[in-house]
């Protein structure tokens, strides 16, 4: 008779190092000894951490952490250490998770896991992403920045998840728990770094924007009108719109669409409509739109290569 299946609720953290096969194709003895020197640091760093390897890939590998905290600060340290190693053949994406996971042997199993793994998958090469229940447990507990990322649909995923982005290496965080107990605290003033707004958050500021930017536009159209021609108001209010529009991308994100496409996409709407209210008789936005699209696409391509 078979064992009942054991499960636990615990931080997974999955790593992959971008490019390892372009590496090993152009030299195999470098590649094979920046891969050993990332694995000896991710090691030193998730032991330090209070954290277990529990399975390796290749060149990934799935860790745990009976703290969150502790998953995301072991996260950032590592990828700052190897940062700091700018002749380094390899970089690495990380993904955070905090779910349910099933146990076999030593290995974990199950969707927990699975979407730690996919996390890791988005992120840039020496990036950090994080699932949503990640940020809410870490949000107020680390002193680094968080980037809402939009929801987004992992593969074979049948729903999005709301994703969040760790704030570059560089930016100031603390420390462990256990190490900070060891070593003198900061000065009381010393700056935090910022957190972009939670989807609730910068859902209720765009609102406010643009109840503030729909009772600005009234009193500047009846100025105009007032006033007579030339009419100008349409310009402040285009202006008003396109900065709205820029920041509320993170809400307009979703699945293969990210933040960057959408702030892209308000850039190419801004050039059509100041080609339309300045009408002249040639359709001159397809050029720099084109040209957008295509350092975009190029941008994809690069970073997939």
């Amino acid at each position: 008779m078979s064992s009942p299946v054991r499960r636990k609720l615990t931080t997974i953290l999955a790593a992959d190092a971008d490019g390892y096969s372009r590496a090993m194709e152009a030299d195999e003895v470098r590649a094979m000894g920046a891969l050993q020197a990332a694995r000896r640091v991710f090691a030193g760093l998730i032991e330090r951490h209070h954290g277990r390897i529990a399975n390796t890939a290749g060149d990934g590998l799935i860790a745990e952490f009976g703290s969150v905290v502790e998953a995301v600060q072991c996260a950032i340290e590592v990828q700052r250490e190897l940062g700091a190693n700018p002749d380094s053949a390899l970089r690495f994406r990380i993904g955070v998770h905090l779910g349910d996971v099933m146990i076999d042997g030593d290995d974990l199993l199950g969707e927990g896991v699975n979407l730690a793994a996919r996390l890791q998958t988005m992120a840039e090469p020496g990036g950090i992403l994080i699932s949503r229940q990640v940020y809410d447990q870490v949000q107020k507990k680390l002193s680094v920045g968080f980037e809402y990322l939009g929801e987004r649909r992992p593969k074979n995923y049948e729903e999005s998840v709301a994703v969040y982005g760790v704030a570059p290496v560089g930016s100031a965080a603390p420390e462990s728990e256990g190490r900070r107990s060891r070593k003198a605290k900061a000065p009381a003033s010393a700056p935090k770094a910022t957190r972009s707004a939670a989807p609730g958050d910068l859902r209720a500021r765009v609102t406010r924007q643009l109840r503030l930017f729909g009772a600005i536009a009234l009193v500047l159209v009846v100025i105009d009108i007032v006033t007579g021609p030339p009419t100008w108001a349409h310009w402040v209010a285009l202006a008003f719109a396109a900065l709205v529009a820029y920041r509320a991308a993170p809400l307009m994100a979703r699945g293969w669409l990210s933040v960057a496409d959408v702030r892209l996409l308000v850039v190419i709407a801004l050039l059509a409509l100041i080609n339309a209210f300045s009408w002249s008789g040639e359709l001159w936005v397809i050029w720099p739109a084109a040209g957008i699209l295509l350092i975009a696409l190029l941008g994809r391509l690069l970073a997939r290569s």
